[in-house]
């Protein structure tokens, strides 16, 4: 399937069709996001877990595309490990600031420890000024969760930007009723071509998923390389070009992906 054309502008398209599966002779490197994409959202990020279903075909994924597949997610990587029983696979953790390569390799972005401290400093205080708002400590970045209270979103994010310039070498990364100070100059699409320069995803078609606006920089990025993007959830302005309604419809278009992987046709 030929994305090169693809646009460098964000369109809305309503409804977005259903994704393609990987034809006999296209050699796929496969990208997952987790929470909101594989995994349902849960108002505290720490009481999700992965059934073991998942987990399994994930496992049978990445040996059928030869290791090319990878989770690229705003959590820590020791949280990634945790939730899916440290996988030999590469992931990429906040945002691109972690990433284990295919060969266990390992790099992490770090900043300085005053403006980590002041950031912790400043998030602390910033979350206590809106009611229902859940601090996530990240280490080297901060998540501030508005699920139990969405109403206080918009006031939080105009709050957070008003004191992101007082915090050298941090950004904002807005996403779905959250709001994330994290280190800045990289993102998820800089950490998929990372990982796309780097076998065995190396030459292959980059095929990413996610549902949030932290995963529009990766769709970007795959689109440039022909690849494909695919939108998790409601529809809305976003760079890819193909849908799925929710976890429930990834975990049932995967499982389709590894029986076309095995048989070694093509469907659409």
């Amino acid at each position: 399937m030929d994305t090169s054309n693809a646009r460098s502008d964000l369109m809305e398209q309503t409804p977005l069709p259903a994704p393609p599966l990987p034809s006999g002779d296209t050699r796929w490197a496969l990208f997952l996001d987790v929470d909101g994409t594989l995994l349902d959202f849960r108002d505290d990020p720490r009481s999700v877990s992965v059934s073991n279903d998942l987990l399994c075909l994930l496992h049978a994924l990445h040996e059928a595309l030869g290791g090319a597949l990878a989770l690229v997610s705003g959590r820590a990587l020791d949280d990634l490990d945790r939730l899916f029983g440290k996988p030999q696979w590469a992931a990429t953790g906040l945002h691109g600031l972690e990433l284990r390569r295919a060969d266990g390799s390992f790099r992490r972005i770090t900043v300085d420890g005053e403006q980590q401290q002041r950031m912790h400093e400043a998030t602390a205080a910033l979350a206590g000024r809106f009611e229902g708002v859940e601090r996530e400590d990240k280490q080297m970045a901060v998540a501030l969760h508005c699920r139990r209270a969405p109403q206080q979103f918009e006031h939080l994010r105009d709050a957070a930007v008003d004191m992101i310039g007082q915090l050298p070498g941090y950004e904002l990364q807005p996403g779905n009723l959250v709001i994330e100070f994290k280190p800045a100059g990289m993102d998820k699409g800089r950490a998929v071509s990372e990982l796309l320069a780097s076998a065995p995803f190396a030459g292959r078609l980059p095929v990413y998923l996610g549902d949030d606006l932290t995963d529009e920089h990766a769709f970007a990025s795959v689109h440039k390389r022909g690849g494909v993007g695919i939108l998790v959830g409601s529809p809305r302005v976003t760079h890819a070009f193909f849908s799925l309604s929710g976890p429930a419809a990834v975990a049932a278009w995967l499982a389709s992906v590894l029986d076309a992987l095995s048989r070694g046709t093509s469907e659409i």
